[in-house]
């Protein structure tokens, strides 16, 4: 398969009961590279409420996604991403909890981020000598939304706004959502999300994804993260 942009994603395992759940409320497990079916909970559109993070599967973004840089090839990429594993520690989190971002919904970190930060940050610098310069049009896109000093100066350097100091972990349950239904899709992801999540989440790997002709993100590989944390 051709890919037209990559991205590094924390991807939570297949096996967990919750990333399973979660997973079938997107809509598509970006491991097997397919649709599934979604849970029918009564009175919510789950397509509509999903239509927006569907494409992307069930991650928290480490590094966002980019196209590759000239003269480099997948195989490049993905040595870049073996070796950055190799260098990194596993990070062990307290867990998470659901959260609105402003008329979004999506699990956040509980407790301290600050190895979670390092671990995106490294993502960020150690792999962005393979990422394209972002095209004129891509800048206005980000700008559009109305951009801090802070948030400008990571666009202009790192081709996205919202990495370093300003990066806020968080994986995407739904799109923007009309106020009044946001308390049915909580009161939905409450009864049947948050039982089952962990405590404490570990984060034991990196995951390589490919952006698909149609938009979808593809797992490629898991790169395990082998590295010590220091002391």
């Amino acid at each position: 398969m051709t890919f037209t942009r990559y991205a590094i994603y924390y991807a939570p395992p297949a096996g967990a009961e919750w990333s399973q759940f979660a997973t079938q409320w997107l809509g598509w497990d970006m491991a097997c590279g397919r649709s599934v079916p979604q849970p029918e909970i009564p009175g919510l559109d789950m397509a509509a409420i999903t239509r927006v993070p569907r494409k992307y599967g069930l991650h928290a973004t480490l590094k966002p996604p980019m196209r590759l840089a000239q003269g480099y090839s997948l195989a490049d990429l993905q040595a870049g991403c073996s070796d950055l594993a190799a260098s990194q520690a596993p990070v062990v989190l307290e867990g998470l909890h659901l959260a609105r971002l402003g008329r979004f919904l999506a699990l956040r970190v509980n407790g301290d981020e600050t190895a979670l930060g390092a671990l995106a940050s490294a993502c960020v610098r150690d792999l962005d000598g393979f990422r394209a310069p972002a095209t004129e049009a891509e800048l206005e896109k980000r700008r559009a939304a109305g951009l801090s000093p802070a948030q400008e100066a990571n666009l202009s350097a790192w081709g996205y706004p919202y990495v370093l100091d300003q990066f806020r972990f968080h994986v995407t349950l739904t799109g923007k959502l009309p106020k009044a239904e946001l308390p049915d899709v909580e009161a939905a992801l409450e009864a049947h999300l948050l039982p089952l999540l962990p405590r404490p989440l570990e984060i034991r790997d990196l995951a390589l994804v490919g952006e698909d002709s149609v938009g979808r993100f593809h797992l490629i590989h898991r790169y395990a993260l082998s590295g010590v944390a220091a002391g």
